[in-house]
């Protein structure tokens, strides 16, 4: 089947992969075989819960997991949200203390204000210019009190790639469960093991948006922070989506496939924008770890341009590109990402490039994007002129 048409180039696959070829051919097939209660025992509804075995089988071989450690979601937020709040409910006894490092995903940060605004406590470990957290101050922020710790995968925002493996290690040795959120890596490259509860979302790797993944593994305490539900192992209420978890589940097989050959390709593609961005345009930093990073996402920062105006400046160019986190880029709010790294927090573009990106747009993007920034410089220094133009008597305040 041939990929879908999409105009220009689409270089924001850190929001949402296009979706992948075999996850439209499977939705479409289980559609009319597959719309039946798989909690029944009649013969249609049998068949369904065939197909929703088998998926989960599908997906827990790519993540490394067991099938019955691995629930269906109805989002990779729901997933974040279930694991954190389910995993901090079920140690309650143990203490109210959260660990999380200070870039995870919003989804993750607003789970923690929630059990903060119920009485338990957080510790944010900060992290380093690059994005990453120190492992030893992540291990120095785990106290008998400590209910369960959160380290993501990989940055959403800046592709620097947590060290999990790490966090975990230290983990294990205090006795504290770790959530890791693999939304941005999975499909893209293994997770390292030691974690006890694992959320990702099919719509980054090309599944349709809906459902996400839950996985818990065996011997972790765990206690739903929902009321009960039969369904999912009463990990997850409400109806199963079986057609877009069966979608879900082959194109995570497609795409793993597709990134064993793709992810090199695309790791030269982002290591020639990151060279060459400051190089063509002044005034710009480059941020995130330049070796220990997704292969496929890079963030610049221009000074003395407004991050949505650029945006909407290369979408002209028919570029569709980011700024910031896409959780909160309809706010003024810097993000929280850039902001803990200490670098730049506006003007910030994130270039993040689907499989099979063409070499020739990434060309032409490289091309266009110093005279669209120079453009908006101009504009932005002739407005001040003729703002002080108008005002000759105006003097900036201390």
């Amino acid at each position: 089947m041939a990929e879908p048409s999409i105009p220009g180039a689409y270089f924001d696959a850190a929001s949402t992969e296009p979706p992948h070829p075999a996850a439209r051919s499977a939705l479409l097939e289980t559609m009319d075989a597959a719309w039946a209660d798989p909690a029944r025992l009649y013969g249609t509804a049998r068949g369904t819960r065939v197909l929703l075995d088998r998926a989960r089988e599908r997906v827990a071989a790519v993540l490394g997991v067991r099938a019955d450690e691995l629930s269906f979601t109805t989002s990779g937020t729901q997933a974040v949200h279930l694991a954190v709040l389910g995993g901090l409910r079920a140690r309650s006894r143990v203490g109210r203390h959260l660990v999380v490092g200070a870039v995870e995903h919003s989804s993750v940060l607003h789970a923690a204000e929630a059990h903060e605004r119920d009485g338990g406590e957080v510790t944010a470990v900060g992290v380093d210019r690059a994005g990453r957290v120190d492992p030893a101050e992540f291990a120095a922020a785990l106290r008998p009190d400590t209910a369960l710790a959160c380290l993501q995968s990989a940055n959403h925002e800046v592709g620097t790639v947590q060290p999990v493996a790490e966090a975990a290690e230290s983990c294990r040795a205090a006795g504290v469960p770790l959530f890791v959120d693999a939304a941005q890596s999975l499909g893209r490259m293994d997770v390292p093991g030691g974690w006890s509860f694992l959320a990702g979302s099919a719509h980054k790797w090309g599944g349709p948006a809906g459902v996400g993944v839950l996985a818990v593994r065996k011997g972790t305490r765990w206690r739903s922070p929902l009321p009960d539900d039969e369904r999912e192992r009463r990990r997850v209420p409400g109806f199963e989506n079986v057609p877009g978890i069966v979608a879900a589940a082959a194109a995570l097989e497609a795409y793993r496939a597709d990134m064993a050959a793709d992810a090199p390709r695309l790791t030269a593609l982002v290591d020639r924008i990151r060279a060459e961005v400051p190089r063509a345009v002044p005034d710009v930093e480059v941020v995130g770890d330049p070796v220990r990073r997704l292969p496929h996402l890079v963030t610049f920062s221009c000074l003395y341009v407004e991050g949505e105006a650029l945006l909407t400046e290369l979408d002209r160019l028919g570029f569709a590109v980011s700024s910031g986190s896409s959780c909160t880029a309809d706010t003024l709010r810097p993000s929280h990402v850039l902001e803990a790294m200490g670098v730049i927090t506006h003007g910030n573009v994130r270039v993040s490039l689907p499989r099979g990106t063409r070499s020739a747009d990434v060309d032409r993007f490289l091309a266009e994007l110093p005279g669209a920034v120079a453009r908006l410089r101009g504009t932005a220094m002739s407005t001040l002129d003729t703002a002080n133009t108008l005002e000759p008597g105006r003097r900036s305040r201390p």
